[in-house]
């Protein structure tokens, strides 16, 4: 089995193993076309258990970083998640006429030519801004 790098075919150790084994079974080996790995070789076979152990970790250390920047923007007030492709005018419309009862949220999102999610998600950002201001009010 010929591969790019050892990260594009797996970064977990077990998942790995697992392939290593199946392929080992099955009489073939793997080369990598941009590492110098051959587990045809006892060498290569635990040379590439190490970058196993490597990639996984690094595949951990990524979702860490991530999942602390994300608490940090959230911490630091960001909004999360895409971006609305409506202007804030068009927003307010939507609000206004979803609460008035003048257009369900499926009607305003055929109207602003967006899907029924965005219409969800607008409102339910615009509630929690709603119970944050009533919570900063009673204390």
């Amino acid at each position: 089995m010929v591969f790019w790098k050892i990260d594009r075919l797996s970064r977990s150790l077990s998942d790995l193993l697992r392939i290593l084994d199946t392929v080992n079974k099955a009489g073939a080996s793997f080369k990598s076309l941009t590492e110098p790995l051959d587990t045809s070789t006892a060498i290569g076979k635990m040379h590439m258990q190490i970058i196993g152990v490597f990639a996984e970790f690094e595949k951990s250390m990524i979702r860490e970083r991530t999942d602390l920047g994300l608490k940090r923007a959230k911490a630091n007030g960001k909004t999360l998640g895409p971006r609305f492709r409506l202007t804030p005018a068009q927003q307010a419309d939507v609000i206004r006429q979803v609460r008035s009862g003048e257009k369900t949220q499926s009607q305003a999102a055929i109207d602003q030519g967006v899907s029924k999610p965005t219409i969800t998600r607008l409102m339910r950002r615009e509630r929690e801004k709603e119970y944050k201001k009533m919570g900063a009010a009673s204390a």
